[in-house]
């Protein structure tokens, strides 16, 4: 469930442009932030879920902390665990637990002490802040400042240490060249070089983490996991969606019944558009390093638009049984868990179920550029507009 909530909130961040407003809420002992610019002063008794351009926190948590954004700076003293992914990231404060952490530029200051293990992975990776536990640093460029207790596993095509750096436990180095390791860092008795070979690391990577021997489950059983999976992850997203920009929602939804050919329309423009992001960006050349940003808003999009499609059509079929024009939040997320499986079925048949579910993503983003464009371009005469719609319309 916490993997869950990481990337709903992700999502969150990604479609920040559909809220006139930042995000700032507490709910269930959690806080929420998001934001174009997330600057927040923390006394959280739980866990911490942050999503913008620019993050700063100070304070302190006493739960976990997921951070996901542009540049990220973490000055909050965390009690649990830290997961951040942004370009930038950079934490100032002390960790009670893990760090893992990922971006083009991740680094811990010397203020930044781990209780835990820490893990980062980026461009350029600094450690200046002492580890009580172990560390795994993979990256470009790897410079260790800082004394660990524990284990290291560094692999980098550049490796330095500070005056600080010292290890306590074995030091696994991977490297193209050969790395001098002072006495004072760590005796060369305690040191395994194993070559920097980035496409056997990477497959190592793959085989171990998929290595682990799982009971042989039948292909049928297999297939409802994924499914079971799928439909919780949409099911916990459309519930965050219904919680927290239900006003949002509903004129999407309403956009998709009553203007079905301009909502095609637009979600074929703004899909293209998404798409085109990644060539535009790469072709920047000082933008290719936002490319794994651009497919991630592609897919972020695509799920949402699915699912925003899949309930509109739901609610309309809903309504065209006599059901409440105002249902409450449980009947919506019923209506989304039948659309989910009802779509799933159509995917059995071949062609069809593509052309469906496709079909659908195109409402679906056609709805959200519709919602994009009416905040950047105000409706001249939105009295005009009130005219114009009649009580069919609120079906």
């Amino acid at each position: 469930m916490r993997h869950i909530l990481q990337i709903a909130v992700v999502g969150l961040m990604l479609t920040g442009p559909v809220w006139a407003q930042n995000l700032n809420r507490e709910h269930g002992g959690d806080t929420y932030a998001a934001g174009e610019a997330v600057t927040q002063t923390l006394s959280a008794t739980g866990d911490v879920f942050a999503a913008g351009s620019v993050i700063t926190t100070s304070g302190s948590a006493s739960g976990d902390i997921h951070a996901a954004g542009f540049d990220i700076n973490i000055n909050t003293e965390t009690g649990q665990d830290l997961y951040a992914a942004g370009s930038s990231v950079t934490i100032t404060a002390p960790v009670g637990e893990d760090v893992t952490a990922a971006g083009y530029s991740v680094r811990s200051t010397s203020t930044a002490e781990i209780s835990g293990n820490l893990r980062f992975f980026g461009r350029n990776v600094t450690i200046e802040g002492p580890v009580s536990g172990a560390i795994s640093a993979f990256g470009g460029t790897v410079h260790l400042n800082a004394p660990v207790e524990g284990d290291a596993w560094i692999v980098g095509e550049s490796v330095t240490f500070g005056a600080d750096a010292r290890i306590d436990g074995t030091l696994i180095l991977s490297a193209p060249d050969e790395i001098s390791v002072p006495d004072s860092v760590i005796p060369a008795v305690r040191i395994t070089r194993e070559p920097f070979d980035q496409h056997r690391i990477m497959q190592e990577w793959n085989e171990n983490w998929g290595g682990a021997e799982m009971p042989m489950l039948p292909v049928w059983l297999s297939m409802f996991s994924a499914f079971l999976i799928s439909a919780i992850f949409l099911l916990v997203l459309a519930a965050i969606f219904f919680t927290f920009a239900d006003d949002r929602v509903e004129k999407m939804r309403r956009r998709v019944t009553r203007q079905p050919l301009q909502t095609f329309l637009l979600g074929v423009i703004g899909l293209s558009a998404l798409f085109g992001m990644v060539p535009v960006t790469a072709l920047t050349i000082v933008g290719i390093p936002f490319v794994p940003f651009a497919i991630f808003a592609i897919l972020v999009v695509w799920t949402l638009g699915y699912l925003l499609a899949a309930y509109a059509i739901a609610r309309r079929v809903f309504v065209a049984f006599d059901g409440t024009d105002d249902p409450t939040i449980m009947v919506k997320l019923v209506l989304v868990g039948l659309a989910i499986c009802a779509v799933a079925v159509l995917n059995f048949i071949p062609f069809v179920g593509w052309v469906v579910n496709y079909t659908l993503v195109l409402f679906g983003v056609g709805a959200m550029t519709a919602g994009l464009l009416s905040i950047w371009i105000p409706d001249p005469d939105p009295a005009l507009e009130a005219d114009l719609i009649t009580p069919s319309d609120d079906v």
